[in-house]
């Protein structure tokens, strides 16, 4: 079963991705329900993708991009930014594999996640 970690701040927004990606076949988990600093959860987690949010409540969602992008090991990691800022090609050269404009079709992002 392929997993996704969020790292997304809107509650609902999680509750709506989690049902969601369960229902498509996903495990899914929540980086920001995890102590410790994000790449540190990232590395516990190892997860197939992440859907990250441009905005993150203390952090850039594009600083974190950029940091998975340097790690060796996280490096391979599918990472698609999602936001409601038209923001796409500065997601793309940050390292985002792929950018969703809020609000999204659900068969948008799963059709991006088995891309």
């Amino acid at each position: 079963m392929p997993k996704v970690l969020l790292a997304e701040d809107d509650a609902m927004m999680v509750s709506l991705l989690k049902t969601l990606l369960k229902l498509e076949g996903y495990e899914v988990e929540t980086l920001l329900d995890k102590p410790g600093t994000f790449l540190d959860t990232i590395l516990k987690v190892k997860p197939d993708a992440m859907l990250v949010d441009l905005n993150l409540g203390g952090m850039s969602g594009l600083d974190l991009v950029r940091e998975i992008r340097l790690h060796p090991i996280l490096k391979t990691i599918k990472v698609v930014v999602a936001s409601g800022s038209p923001k796409k090609e500065e997601c793309l050269a940050a390292g985002a594999n792929a950018f969703l404009l809020k609000p999204f079709m659900p068969d948008e992002l799963i059709k991006v996640l088995r891309a």
